[in-house]
């Protein structure tokens, strides 16, 4: 009776720490948390809202940039939670933007593994990573201007 009853005790223990949902994180943030929060954290880290490029109205996209950084983020939320997050870096050279995309490319490969790579080419590469919480991009395209965007998408 004793063993049946820990058998019991021990499948809902492990039912319960099994269902648990990986959450995709941020620069250490987890993108779990509800949108006002996950904001207000960026705001503690001295990013502030560009209310010009926000969607105000509808509250759906918010645009944030912090002074000294070379990139601005968009944030995308549906139901109070973050769907997308998108880092667009402001380079003002080629050769600037290819180096960038590499070593981000390289730091992401050491922290989750071998990258899907559909465009590999000099001026327009895309480098794909599966996490658990969902799928990071980082996507160099230059074109008629040098363009970056690392793109965190949650599952």
């Amino acid at each position: 009776m004793k063993k049946t009853f820990f058998g019991a005790v021990a499948l809902v223990v492990l039912t319960a720490c099994g269902g648990e949902k990986a959450s995709l994180d941020y620069r250490g943030l987890s993108m779990d948390m509800p949108f006002g929060t996950f904001c207000d954290s960026l705001k503690n880290r001295g990013f502030v809202m560009d209310s010009a490029k926000s969607d105000t109205a509808t509250g759906k996209t918010v645009v944030m940039a912090k002074a000294g950084e070379k990139y601005r983020l968009m944030l995308a939320q549906q139901d109070g939670k973050i769907v997308a997050l998108q880092e667009n870096y402001t380079i003002s050279t080629n050769d600037s933007t290819r180096r960038l995309w590499q070593e981000i490319r390289d730091a992401k490969e050491k922290e989750m593994g071998w990258p899907n790579c559909p465009i590999l080419k000099d001026d327009h590469k895309v480098a794909k990573f599966e996490a658990e919480g969902g799928f990071i991009t980082v996507t160099l395209e230059n074109t008629y201007t040098p363009t970056l965007q690392v793109l965190y998408q949650v599952k």
